[in-house]
């Protein structure tokens, strides 16, 4: 006999060949399985409580899918492309996972059958490419610059397409107007954090407001607040990174005094200090003061003295959103105020919001950033309304970029499968098959679409694939409203050709991945379950 050659650390788990390919496609089913009622307009939310009893309440693929805590290594691959939808196109992300784990669903009796994976993998690589060149060729071109009435109208059904499936789609209208609006008054690098988003519980949603400016909420405030006026018209703004505050100098230096007289002179010059910093800033001109470190309440009541606003602790992002708006520069000392390091705005407030104060600055000729203050009842419903817009204002920026549209509402899917199984009839062996497999899989979204919201989908799709037969039948997709098929463009339920172009990439490179693993080896872990030595109670104690 031979003696058993052993390679791997004990208690390691080795599984591979077609037994261990068929459960990694199983397990990928499973996390399929998880968000595959979620898609479209009549779509279901989900409730997940995390470790610590924090609930959440979503309808984002990827919000879902980031927090299942997918343990099982292949499953992973379709929460990394559901991220990746998100952090590249914003919507979409449910449609990713459905098309990748159908593709794999699909193609599972013939890798039971014994066809090799690479054979599989050839022929899921080709169908992409031809669908991506299909897509490119369909897409509808929008011409117009982004001041058109006509490019306005394009972005804003785009983003009501993103808020079809929402929480907030009774109100799409009003947050697709929204959204625009906010990436509208971006720059030309539409940068994301320029968009602040602020929460303010209570209220309606119709509540909910776009700031053209800057707005955050009243920071920690001493003595004296009160008497500051808290409204200019014109003023000139100082952004600050000093603490406005007496320092104790004992925490900060050991000075060796021999009588009381010297002390006094330390404490004179502490006083001091701090009083050449405020006369600094109020010569400069500034009327309102804001700080990323704290402004004590010697300073509070001095500016409240002269007619001026401060507020200090300000976080980080929204002083750098003021500097956007209003100009000027970000400060470390008080000796270099002056016109070029001060900001100006056309109107600064404070206003209530609900049970909050807000700090409002409006009117700035130069912003190129914006607040959106979103309304509502409970923290979870912001939470998600906040996911919501953030889909809506990403499809806005890939539309801005990118100016081909798409049909939605499973049109384009079916368009692909179409074009897809014509060129299947066109080659001959396994390939033939495997294409099939690859416009039966484009077909499930219409087909969610459709069970989703309580319809017969075989019916639906068979008057789908009839009328994508014909001419002229390009766009007809699913009609949620009176449950048949409709032209979707003309509908304008329209979406960004790059967000179907990407989900169709990621869901195939997925698909690929799985299936070219054919062998998954898991090293034990030390001082868990097997190896290491058996864990006592600590500090050397017995068990």
């Amino acid at each position: 006999m031979q003696p058993q050659i052993i390679l791997l650390k004990e208690g390691t788990d080795t599984s591979q060949g077609k037994p261990q390919l068929i459960s990694n496609i199983n397990a990928c089913c499973a996390v399929v399985d998880a968000v595959r009622t979620t898609l479209g307009p009549r779509g279901m939310d989900k409730l997940i409580v995390t470790e610590n009893g924090k609930a959440t309440i979503s309808n984002d693929g990827a919000t879902i899918m980031k927090l299942l805590n997918v343990v099982h290594p292949a499953a992973k691959t379709l929460v990394d492309i559901a991220r990746s939808q998100d952090a590249e196109v914003g919507d979409g992300t449910t449609s990713v996972v459905l098309l990748a784990g159908e593709l794999l669903k699909q193609v599972k009796p013939y890798v039971e059958e014994g066809v090799h994976p690479q054979v599989i993998i050839r022929a899921v690589r080709k169908g992409t490419m031809m669908m991506i060149k299909r897509i490119n060729e369909v897409a509808v071109k929008v011409s117009g610059s982004s001041g058109d009435a006509e490019k306005y109208d394009l972005l804003r059904k785009c983003a009501g397409t993103a808020l079809m499936s929402k929480l907030i789609h009774q109100q799409k209208d009003f947050f697709s107007k929204m959204a625009v609006d906010a990436v509208l008054s971006l720059d030309e690098l539409l940068p994301l954090n320029m968009i602040g988003i602020k929460q303010v519980q209570g209220g309606a949603l119709e509540d909910s407001e776009l700031v053209a400016g800057v707005a955050f909420k009243k920071t920690f405030s001493y003595a004296g607040f009160e008497m500051q006026p808290k409204s200019y018209r014109q003023p000139k703004i100082a952004l600050l990174q000093i603490e406005l505050e007496l320092k104790a100098e004992r925490d900060n230096a050991e000075v060796r005094l021999d009588n009381v007289e010297e002390y006094q002179r330390v404490v004179d010059a502490e006083w001091d200090i701090l009083y050449d910093k405020l006369d600094r800033i109020h010569k400069s001109g500034a009327k309102v003061v804001l700080s990323r470190l704290p402004i004590g309440d010697v300073a509070t009541q001095y500016f409240a003295d002269r007619d001026m606003f401060c507020a200090g602790r300000v976080p980080e992002d929204d002083l750098k959103r003021t500097m956007k708006a209003c100009g000027g520069s970000i400060v470390t000392t008080a000796h270099d105020l002056g016109p070029t390091t001060l900001g100006q705005c056309g109107v600064f407030e404070e206003r209530q919001v609900g049970g909050e104060r807000y700090n409002f600055f409006s009117e700035c000729p130069l912003a190129k950033t914006c607040t959106l203050i979103l309304r509502g009842g409970s923290e979870q419903f912001l939470e998600e309304t906040e996911r919501s817009l953030h889909d809506a204002i990403m499809i806005v920026r890939r539309a801005i970029k990118n100016d081909s549209v798409v049909a939605g509402g499973g049109a384009i899917e079916m368009e692909l499968s179409r074009h897809l199984r014509q060129h299947a009839r066109t080659v001959a062996g396994k390939e033939q098959l495997l294409m099939d497999c690859l416009a039966r899989a484009l077909e499930i979204i219409p087909r969610q679409l459709c069970d989703n919201a309580g319809f017969d989908s075989t019916n639906i799709l068979n008057k789908l694939r009839h009328t994508h037969a014909q001419e002229g039948g390009m766009w007809f997709g699913v009609d949620i409203q009176n449950e048949d098929v409709a032209d979707n463009l003309a509908a304008c339920v329209w979406e960004p050709a790059v967000v179907r172009v990407n989900a169709l990439t990621a869901a195939s490179e997925a698909a690929c991945l799985v299936l070219s693993v054919d062998n998954t080896i898991k090293n034990p872990r030390s001082g868990g379950e097997g190896g290491g030595p058996p864990a006592g109670r600590g500090r050397g104690r017995p068990m």
